[in-house]
């Protein structure tokens, strides 16, 4: 493996692409039939929630967006739209994607799978803002003002 990869993150990206790809599998190969329209208008909210967060992060980060944990020499720190709100809204928009995409299915070994995502993407943050405090000194007073996944929660 390239030690680049490795130095930026690249496993934790690996892992999370496995991941999602088992959710993505396992929506659809464990599926059950009797539609529960609680559990879908409850998916179709996680899915809103996610596109919204998803592109609103999108947008805010611009050039700064990178697949890896670890930030690039070039990048600078966003403060502005969303992050004003949350510190990880990419993270949060694929948990909700996850958790809604195996409730329209209703899969419940999808749903458990994309619990052990939301842990894992808990750790991956931690692990990111260690890089970007090391990087960024005003990181930690940003942190201390702005929760990791849900505003005014954590």
């Amino acid at each position: 493996m390239n030690r680049r990869f490795t130095q930026r993150g690249g496993w934790w990206v690996t892992v999370q692409f496995l991941m999602l790809l088992a959710i993505a599998a396992l929506g659809i190969a464990c599926r059950q039939r009797p539609e529960n329209r609680p559990l879908f208008v409850c998916s179709l909210a996680l899915l809103a929630v996610a596109a919204i967060c998803g592109l609103a992060g999108l947008f805010n980060l611009g050039r700064n967006l990178t697949p890896f944990p670890t930030p690039s020499a070039k990048t600078r720190l966003v403060r502005h739209g969303i992050y004003r709100w949350m510190r990880h809204p990419l993270y949060l928009a694929v948990m909700c994607a996850a958790a809604g995409w195996s409730l329209f299915w209703q899969s419940w070994p999808a749903l458990a799978t994309s619990l052990v995502l939301v842990v894992f993407f808990d750790a991956k943050a931690r692990h990111e803002e260690r890089w970007l405090q090391h990087q960024f000194p005003d990181y930690a007073e940003y942190a201390r003002h702005v929760k990791r996944f849900i505003p005014w929660l954590y």
